[in-house]
């Protein structure tokens, strides 16, 4: 439990111990616990140096526990001066890792591995100040995808912005669609078009990434300012002025339901109302009366349209 604080477990058990029994001494501790002199002293002095044990001046020397609301709030704030120092040690390596390029360096990494990549991944978005930028299309690695959603949720509660264009190949699964629907109710910003060239994530417009292999020995491509990184970002821009917003992550119109906001989305989206039917679940006759009912109210012809002009109206938020 408390490995967090940098106490280890035979630690812990020896600390519960002597919060059990108070002002015991070596010997005592060693008849109740089992455990040797030796390896109990270490223990001792390793929980004396994190300030959750204290010795008398008396003879045999005693052993007190620290009272755990005390010691625990000292650890927390040792934690904290550590990561403190440890993020300004990260400014100095920073700014030696960038005085030690070269002008003429090209700002292309690649990255290789599972691991690697999806740590890299993760990594680029936690450092993350103010948006990421998203194309979603299949195929889709399974290992990391619930990581990767609860990094996102985070993100997004600490207050970044995330823009993403799905390809509307990668709605086609319930899975896929219902996540999409759970991240724009959070705030994130979502549109569909048909066909993207790519996997793309930009962060801060200053880093993007680019899955190049996804089977087998992952592979990413990294790239940071340059002429290529303004020319993806150009694109996600273009796209994302030309995608329809599937939902929106505020309130929709006081005219229409969840149920009309969501079926406006799949048509904005291009689906037939047989493939809303299939992925509401209700038959086709019901999506072809409650389609035909929203696209009077909007003057509209097709439901492809009535998708788009809910979307351009700011209904669908």
């Amino acid at each position: 439990m408390l490995n967090a604080l940098g106490v280890s477990s035979q630690e812990e058990e020896l600390y519960r111990c002597l919060l059990r029994r108070p002002d015991p001494t070596l010997a005592e501790l060693a008849e109740t616990t089992g455990g040797e002199p030796s390896r109990l002293r270490r223990q001792l002095k390793e929980l004396e140096a994190k300030g959750l044990v204290t010795r008398s001046a008396t003879r045999p020397v005693r052993f007190r526990p620290a009272p755990p609301e005390l010691a625990f709030e000292v650890l927390a704030l040792s934690l904290h001066q550590q990561i403190d120092r440890a993020r300004l040690a990260a400014v100095e390596l920073n700014g030696l890792w960038r005085s030690g390029r070269t002008e003429h360096e090209p700002p292309v990494q690649i990255v290789q591995g599972r691991e690697a990549n999806t740590q890299h991944f993760q990594q680029v978005q936690q450092s993350t100040r103010e948006e990421i930028l998203i194309f979603d299309m299949p195929p889709y690695v399974e290992e990391g995808m619930a990581t990767q959603t609860d990094i996102q949720l985070d993100l997004m509660e600490r207050g970044v912005a995330y823009r993403t264009v799905y390809d509307r190949t990668a709605l086609a699964e319930p899975e896929q669609l219902a996540l999409a629907r759970r991240l724009t109710q959070r705030g994130e910003l979502a549109r569909v078009v048909d066909g993207l060239p790519m996997k793309l994530l930009i962060a801060d417009r200053s880093t993007a990434l680019v899955p190049v292999v996804l089977g087998g020995e992952r592979q990413t491509v990294v790239l940071r300012s340059s002429p290529l990184l303004h020319g993806l970002i150009a694109l996600f821009e273009a796209l994302w002025e030309r995608g329809t917003p599937l939902w929106g992550s505020g309130r929709p119109s006081a005219d229409l339901s969840p149920e009309d906001v969501q079926l406006l989305g799949f048509a904005a989206a291009g689906y037939t109302d047989e493939m809303i039917a299939r992925k509401v679940g209700v038959n086709k006759r019901t999506i072809e009366r409650r389609m035909r009912r929203l696209m009077d109210a909007l003057g509209a012809r097709t439901r492809f349209q009535a998708g788009l002009q809910a979307a351009r109206r700011g209904l669908l938020g």
